[in-house]
């Protein structure tokens, strides 16, 4: 398989590898330096683009992959409030698109047993639930995707929740949660220096606490995840969120 490459950072390199070592060919690199190069005439050169950009430049990339009829997996995050008319747009032009706040096999089973879990503690509702992720000082949005996904599943499944709150806390300070409502779920976000990404549901209560957690000890997860999406969306249409490349039935 061709693969372009939209965003050239450190996660754009890793993809590389990964779809290399998979066999496959990276035929286009676009980073800030050669943004010229992205044209329809050599997206069409691809079967698949991977895009891991930024929140300011990943709806245009989007377009122009629209715009050259070729399947883009969507890895970039911070701007999940689109969603619902890139869906539309996407399905009106007969695109295709799949996209996660997070590609990692073992983010996404906990994904689906976080709403298992959420289900199951809504039926002792004296337990609060917290949401803690921790990433890495340079990463751009907060609270991440990831623990976005994570709260609406608990949000969706648990209706002691109706929506969620984020504080950002830097690293040794106190939790500023004292105006966060009782039907408020809290996300408490630390960037802490060369951290990939810790998610923490918590469930507390007066006698006990029970706590949830997915640790990636590197960023290959996420890279190996967006490249097995890059082969799976291959002869498909429509807009995919990542579980439908999973059985969790």
């Amino acid at each position: 398989m061709k693969i372009a490459l939209l965003g050239y950072g450190k996660m754009g390199k890793m993809i590389e590898k990964i779809a290399i070592d998979r066999k496959h060919e990276i035929i286009l690199k676009i980073g800030s330096s050669n943004q010229h190069e992205l044209t329809i005439e050599n997206l069409q050169l691809a079967d698949a683009v991977i895009e891991f950009s930024t929140p300011d430049t990943v709806l245009d990339n989007i377009e122009i992959c629209f715009a050259a009829g070729i399947p883009v997996v969507v890895g970039t995050t911070g701007w999940h409030n689109q969603l619902p008319q890139l869906k539309e747009q996407c399905e009106q032009g007969n695109n295709s698109l799949i996209y996660a706040s997070n590609f990692s096999v073992g983010v996404n089973i906990f994904f689906h047993v976080n709403k298992v879990l959420a289900r199951l503690m809504g039926n002792y509702p004296y337990y609060d639930i917290q949401v803690e992720e921790i990433h890495h000082t340079q990463k751009l949005d907060s609270p991440s995707g990831t623990a976005i996904t994570i709260a609406e599943g608990i949000i969706e499944n648990n209706s002691t929740k109706k929506e969620w709150v984020n504080v950002l806390t830097a690293d040794g300070e106190e939790t500023a949660d004292d105006n966060v409502k009782a039907d408020q779920l809290l996300i408490e976000s630390f960037r802490i220096d060369s951290i990939p990404g810790t998610h923490t549901v918590i469930y507390d209560s007066e006698v006990d606490m029970i706590e949830f957690r997915h640790t990636a000890h590197n960023r290959n997860g996420f890279a190996l995840g967006a490249v097995l999406a890059a082969e799976w969306i291959q002869n498909k249409k429509g807009f995919h969120p990542v579980q439908d490349m999973f059985d969790f039935s």
